[in-house]
């Protein structure tokens, strides 16, 4: 027997076994949410959902085969589970992100291309009320029956509830009947935003005392941080879910390593030998930014652009040191996952909401149709696949190309919630036959979008599309993954293969606008 059919076989038998322990216990229905009756799912609600987001994660870790990365944890769930190389988020912001994951609608069904307050703003808000079908995953996951708690950022906001950045707000839940929990510890930083933006002590970016330094490394333990008070009430939480007596989908979004940079002192001196130099050549495009997000901090360095080189050495040190940082949190809760005993039957997800330039193309942030800003982290760890054949093999790693909004119906498959009515069709595909290895490939492309351009990733080439002027750019990722050398002219054709591509996902899409859709296509 090859190792793909021991791995069916292992997901097969293993539902089976679960199926007959994993007991659906009193639901506690929130006001205006009463429990559904629906046709029987068979073995329904068979495993439960720890559901990790990490804010701004590129692909700067150990198991993705970066040199010099301090990942042991994230290290560890990619050698027991799968990881995929070539994961795409939808939109290269954060909360269009998470809205698209969330809602399982694409940027082109929705019109969410850059809002990210799209989940209680705009033509595409979800609707304060239960409709006949979830509008989002965790709701969906409640009305089988399961337990949803929320801690930290999971949605746009830092605690999953409406308010600005400086506090303003009625405080409604983000998403809609979604959470029966929403216990996100704020500490001295007395506020989602605050925490979100924080500095050792209490301080933070939006408390109105003018704060704003780019990287701060003085903390000395984790929890006198935010992300280790996230990672303490996410631990409490495993053990009061332990005890329930129903399935639970426990989504906890740590705010690290997105600005500013702020971690240990330990976390920073690890890189103390560490060369994290970097010579990068401008991209020649208008889709080039002046990286407003991370120029706004007051920075240990001239401001310069280009930067210098011991600059672009200091801020890559600092990203490094907040990645080591959420890493190490990520370990706490997954050992505690392990400690009671909950690993076997329960789905882990650990997922980037989208990339980061580095300083690549001499960009340092989000917000562009490029890779380094759309390419980004997703492991996942499936009960039935944690046996010998594949820990002998490190972890499945597969190349298939993979979107965010493809997460939904995997857990659909994967979970079987009782309740299975969505209130718009999902536009994603189900990763199951990537993760049981009976598909290798996956799609036949990746779409992201950012405002009205869209970029088209295959296996080797990326298109950047700006629908409005029908400019585009074409590079070959095989040879050149920076993006330095644009193709689109000499090679007509394989722009409009690549055109043709999207479109046929467009017509895919049309039927998927939800009941109150009416924000304009990109480029429409």
């Amino acid at each position: 027997m090859n190792v793909s059919s021991c791995l069916r076989f292992c997901f097969l038998l293993h539902g089976l076994l679960l199926s007959a322990g994993l007991l659906m216990g009193a639901w506690l229905p929130v006001a205006g949410l009463a429990q559904e009756t629906a046709a029987p799912v068979p073995d329904a609600n068979r495993w439960n959902v720890l559901f990790l987001a990490i804010d701004d994660l590129r692909p700067e870790l150990g198991c993705y085969g970066t040199p010099g990365a301090h990942s042991p944890n994230l290290d560890k769930l990619a050698a027991e589970g799968v990881l995929f190389r070539n994961h795409y988020v939808q939109v290269p912001t954060c909360g269009a992100s998470r809205y698209a994951l969330l809602t399982g609608r694409s940027p082109w069904a929705s019109g969410v291309v850059n809002n990210n307050e799209a989940a209680y703003r705009g033509a595409a808000a979800l609707q304060n009320k239960v409709l006949p079908g979830a509008q989002s995953a965790p709701e969906l996951f409640r009305r089988s029956g399961y337990r949803t708690v929320c801690l930290g950022k999971i949605s746009h906001t830092p605690d999953g509830r409406v308010f600005a950045y400086d506090g303003s707000g009625d405080g409604r839940p983000e998403l809609p009947n979604a959470w029966d929990e929403l216990p996100t510890p704020f500490g001295p930083w007395k506020r989602g935003w605050g925490s979100f933006f924080a500095y050792a002590g209490g301080k933070h970016r939006q408390d109105g005392k003018g704060h704003s330094d780019l990287m701060e490394f003085v903390a000395q333990q984790d929890d006198d941080l935010p992300d280790g008070m996230l990672a303490g009430a996410a631990v409490e939480q495993l053990r009061e879910l332990k005890t329930a007596g129903q399935p639970f989908f426990l989504a906890v979004g740590f705010y690290k390593p997105h600005l500013p940079f702020v971690a240990t002192q330990a976390d920073w001196e690890a890189f103390a030998d560490t060369d994290l130099s970097l010579d990068a050549e401008k991209v020649d495009s208008p889709h080039w930014h002046r990286s407003g997000e991370f120029f706004r901090y007051q920075a240990p360095f001239e401001k310069t652009q280009p930067l210098s080189a011991e600059a672009v050495a200091k801020s890559r040190r600092a990203y490094y040191a907040c990645v080591r940082y959420v890493d190490r949190q990520v370990g706490r809760v997954l050992q505690e996952l392990e400690d009671l005993d909950l690993a076997d039957r329960t789905v882990v997800v650990v997922w980037g909401d989208h990339g980061w330039h580095l300083g690549e193309q001499q960009i340092w942030g989000k917000h562009s149709p490029f890779e380094r800003a759309n390419r980004s982290v997703l492991l996942m760890r499936v009960p039935g696949q944690t046996g010998a054949q594949v820990q002998a093999k490190g972890g499945i790693v597969t190349d298939a190309l993979a979107e965010s909004i493809d997460l939904y119906p995997t857990l659909i498959d994967l979970c079987r919630p009782s309740f299975q009515k969505t209130a718009w069709p999902l536009s994603g595909q189900s990763l199951v036959p990537v993760l049981t290895g009976t598909a290798d490939a996956g799609r036949q492309a990746a779409l992201s979008y950012w405002g009205k351009t869209v970029s088209i990733r295959t296996a080797s080439q990326r298109l950047i599309w700006d629908r409005k002027s029908d400019r585009c750019e074409l590079y070959d990722m095989t040879k050149d993954p920076e993006q330095t050398t644009d193709l689109a002219t000499a090679r007509p054709i394989t722009v409009a293969r690549l055109k043709a591509l999207a479109e046929e996902r467009w017509r895919q899409d049309a039927g998927a606008a939800g009941p109150s859709d009416t924000e304009g296509k990109p480029g429409g």
